[in-house]
């Protein structure tokens, strides 16, 4: 398997998103329901969450719908946000249905392999960058390595890297299911994550599987996803579509609007509360949420 190259899409993939990040407040044509904690958000029928107080949950439709608003790209599988209501950071929920990833390769997760793979990559499409007229994007290092919890079935990482002097960090959680995989992205100001990180860590623990949904519910005969462990870090979804090529990949992203989140959260974060004030006129309302 050709890790620099899947380095090089997810590296494409991480400047569009970045591109995509100007965000222009505007009108929307509609009411977002938020659901105020404490309360349990259930997200279709394949996970839910208990949202403590101090906090506010969005379903999967009014989650697609504020990325719209936001000129993001929506994957068609976003499950709903959750933010507190006096800090600036969210947590975006996303459920791949690629089957039961196989964790294999959970000793194999060679952090120094996987960034250089990552460095490649993005070495040879910053040529593309630089002669389209679009800053390079440098790759500093992980701020955490991936790493796998066997117990909870849960793979995590921290990438940083910068383009045009902005900081980027890309902190992922994957949830492993019988089915899937739940991608957790947080968003937050890269210097404020080592202080959001336990109520992160926090919000997580209160989140599960349903019955019949848990990685340790599998049984033979249920879909087997085409990728291990070392692929969802390096882009998990380019990797079943590696073999369309580069240009082939790029024009998947764009008819299918897959989305990869990795924001200059700096900018971000300040525009996504600016966003919500204009959307939602700071309403936050109280009520059982669907998807």
């Amino acid at each position: 398997m050709n890790y620099s190259r899947l380095a090089g899409i997810t590296a494409l993939a991480l400047t569009l998103a970045l591109a995509q990040s100007r965000i222009v407040a505007q009108e929307a044509p509609f009411k977002a329901k938020w659901l105020k904690g404490p309360a349990d958000a259930q997200m279709k029928d394949i996970a839910q969450i208990q949202v403590p107080a101090g906090y506010v949950f969005l379903d999967g439709n009014d989650t697609r719908r504020l990325l719209q608003a936001m000129k993001e790209p929506t994957s068609g599988r976003e499950l709903g946000m959750l933010e507190p209501t006096n800090e600036d950071w969210s947590v975006f929920f996303d459920f791949n249905d690629i089957g039961y990833v196989k964790d294999d390769d959970k000793d194999k997760l060679n952090a120094d392999k996987l960034l250089d793979s990552y460095k490649r990559g993005t070495a040879e499409q910053n040529k593309v960058r630089e002669s389209n007229g679009r800053p390079p994007l440098e790759i500093v290092g992980w701020e955490v390595p991936p790493r796998y919890d066997e117990t909870t079935h849960n793979l995590e990482w921290a990438l940083r890297a910068t383009s045009a002097g902005q900081p980027i960090l890309n902190y992922n959680t994957r949830l492993l299911g019988r089915k899937g995989v739940m991608e957790v992205v947080l968003i937050v100001e890269p210097d404020k994550l080592a202080q959001i990180m336990p109520q992160y860590r926090s919000l997580l623990a209160a989140y599960s599987f349903k019955t019949g949904q848990t990685y340790a519910e599998y049984r033979q005969g249920d879909k087997i996803a085409k990728y291990g462990l070392a692929a969802l870090v390096l882009g998990g979804a380019a990797v079943g579509a590696a073999k369309l090529g580069l240009l082939a990949w790029v024009a998947v992203l764009f008819k299918k609007a897959w989305k990869l989140i990795v924001v200059a959260f700096a900018a971000v974060a300040a525009a996504i509360k600016k966003l919500f004030a204009k959307l939602f006129g700071g309403k936050r309302q109280e009520g059982p949420t669907t998807t």
